[in-house]
This record gives C-alpha cells, sequence and structure tokens, in this order.
C-alpha cells in the first residue's frame, strides 16, 4: 500500500486529508509538528509527502531541505501545501526540491489528482489503466471518471479490467463469462447483459461511449464518441 505523510498543524485540514486519502486507499502517517514529523521522515521511507510551511517547532522549508540533504527519503515526491501564495514562497518552495505546490483554499480531488500523477511519473503506483477521463487502479481497485470515484461490485470491477485489458476486440458474452465468472458457459447470458448495463450507467455519460454492443456477439471496449 502507498504510505503518504501529511504535515499539517490545522486540525480540521488535517483530518480532512487523512480520511479523504485513506478512502483512496492509501496509508496515511500524520504529524501537526515539524519537529516530529522530520524525526520521523528521516528514518521511515515513505511514497509522498504533504507539507505545511507553517508549522510548529520547525517549518516545511527546513523539513524540504532536510529531506533532500541527507534522509532516505531523498527521492521522495513532495507537495507543498500552504496558504502562503505569494510567488517568492513558490520558487523558494521548489527550488529546494518540492515536486508541486498548491495554495490554500485548495481542492481534495485536485489534490488527490495530482498525487496520482506524481506516483506515476516516479513509479510507485505504475498499475494503473487509464483512457480518456476514465482510470483504473488495479492494485487498490480503485475507478475514478472525471476524477470522481466511482464505486462498482467485484464482478463489476473485474469486467471493466478485462474489457480494458482487450482494447477494440469484440469479446463473446461466453468469453466474459468464462474469465469473469470462472465457469463455461452454458446458456444464460441475462447475468452478465444485467451487470453491463449496471457498469455503464455508474460510469455516467461515458458508459455506452466506452462499452459498445456488438450485436449476436457480445461485448467491445472503446473510448470515444459513439452509441452502443
Amino acid at each position: 500500500m502507498v504510505r503518504i505523510c501529511v504535515v499539517e498543524d490545522d486540525e480540521s485540514i488535517r483530518q480532512l486529508l487523512k480520511l479523504t486519502l485513506e478512502n483512496f486507499q492509501y496509508e496515511i502517517v500524520d504529524f501537526d509538528n515539524g519537529e516530529d514529523a522530520d524525526h520521523y521522515l528521516q528514518e521511515n521511507k515513505v511514497d509522498l509527502a504533504i507539507l505545511d510551511l507553517m508549522l510548529p517547532k520547525k517549518n516545511g522549508y527546513e523539513i524540504l531541505k532536510g529531506l533532500r540533504q541527507k534522509s532516505i527519503n531523498k527521492e521522495t515526491p513532495v507537495i507543498i501545501l500552504s496558504a502562503k501564495d505569494q510567488e517568492v514562497d513558490k520558487i523558494l518552495g521548489l527550488d529546494l526540491g518540492a515536486d508541486d505546490y498548491m495554495t490554500k483554499p485548495f481542492s481534495v480531488l485536485e489534490l488527490a489528482a495530482r498525487i496520482r500523477g506524481l506516483l506515476r511519473r516516479t513509479k510507485k503506483n505504475v498499475n494503473i489503466m487509464e483512457e480518456g477521463v476514465l482510470s483504473v487502479d488495479l492494485d487498490q481497485r480503485i475507478v475514478q471518471v472525471e476524477n470522481q470515484p466511482v464505486e462498482l461490485t467485484f464482478k463489476e470491477f473485474e469486467l471493466l479490467k478485462y474489457l480494458m485489458n482487450n482494447p477494440g476486440r469484440a469479446i463473446s458474452r461466453e468469453e466474459l463469462l468464462n474469465q469473469v465468472w470462472g465457469y463455461d458457459f452454458v446458456g444464460e447470458t441475462r447475468t452478465l447483459d444485467v451487470h453491463i448495463n449496471s457498469l455503464r450507467k455508474k460510469l455516467g455519460p461515458i458508459g455506452r461511449n466506452y462499452i459498445k454492443s456488438v450485436r449476436q456477439l457480445g461485448y467491445r471496449f472503446s473510448a470515444g464518441d459513439g452509441n452502443a
């Protein structure tokens, strides 16, 4: 599981970040002061850190400088999340080695998207399939459309994964039943069709555009415009 360190002295913001990111299946370690966070980060590997700048005991700039100089997290991606919105603050943070800088107030969904981008670029969470506005994290079983989470059942997720792994190919109902349900086709396809219809609805407007019906055969995954 991806481990993220959140360093934020504002209790409400810290809890918001913790709850939101845990919902995305990240493991969160959090601190309300710079000194404790710095000690932890010097001795424990994390996959990403989110730093406030104005912290008690040790500020975010000091933590970042220490990380980049001598810690086991020297290469760990860092996002600065701060109320300091002056250009000079952003330049200083980026020059010290931050990978991204967001100002408060902020969108937690935008922050989550930036986290995913950094993790992909640093190869910490590469098992992700993306097609247009659709993103599927295979390790954490997270599906998102336009950065909005989509709750799927186990079978719906497996169907989507199999379809996306075979883009553009017309896949028979028999094959889908065998691959997803794990048994040979015996003449009943209603279960599959019900799951496909549910999956399309949950994906919203892209559902029928991405999952096309193939007459008298089955389905095909093909992102783009067009009707089923």
